[in-house]
């Protein structure tokens, strides 16, 4: 046998997986899975280094794929409450009613959106004029006149 011994798999794989509840995301923990199955494998086998560094990265790379279809089902259910997400609130910004703080000249001015002022693009617009957010490019909204009868809806759910 010229391969490692399985329990030190298994001290890799604990390892891992406990560093997955320090270390920010959520990838250490199908990296642990893959090393859990490499110790499976050569506590069973009692493989070469090579097969076993092969079984690793096989498996790693199994585990990774598998979690990726996890969180991609998982992620849209975390959604649907109809709360801001978290890390994109820009999201919610299209539809969002606000006013003109800074008039618009040559298509550039600026707009009050909630509490907080935002670059904006748009038509020629005087200070006071109300608008809505048609889309967001970056850290500058892209805003139309608001229409009458626009009902308002607010900068940010559950705000």
């Amino acid at each position: 046998m010229g391969g490692i011994p399985w329990w030190v798999w298994i001290v890799a794989a604990g390892v891992l997986a406990l560093a997955e509840m320090v270390v920010p995301g959520a990838y250490l923990m199908w990296i642990a899975l893959g090393a859990a199955v490499t110790a499976l494998a050569a506590g069973a086998t009692g493989m070469i280094l090579e097969g076993q560094l092969a079984v690793f990265a096989i498996a790693t790379s199994v585990s990774c794929l598998g979690g990726y279809f996890v969180y991609r089902v998982l992620v849209p259910v975390m959604d649907r409450d109809g709360d801001v997400p978290l890390n994109a609130p820009r999201r919610s910004m299209v539809g969002a009613h606000g006013t003109v703080c800074e008039a618009f000249v040559n298509g550039r001015g600026k707009v009050r959106i909630g509490d907080t002022v935002w670059l904006a693009d748009g038509p020629d617009l005087a200070e006071g004029a109300p608008v809505v957010v048609s889309s967001v490019r970056g850290t500058r909204l892209d805003v139309t006149r608001q229409e009458a009868g626009d009902e308002p809806k607010p900068a940010m759910r559950g705000a």
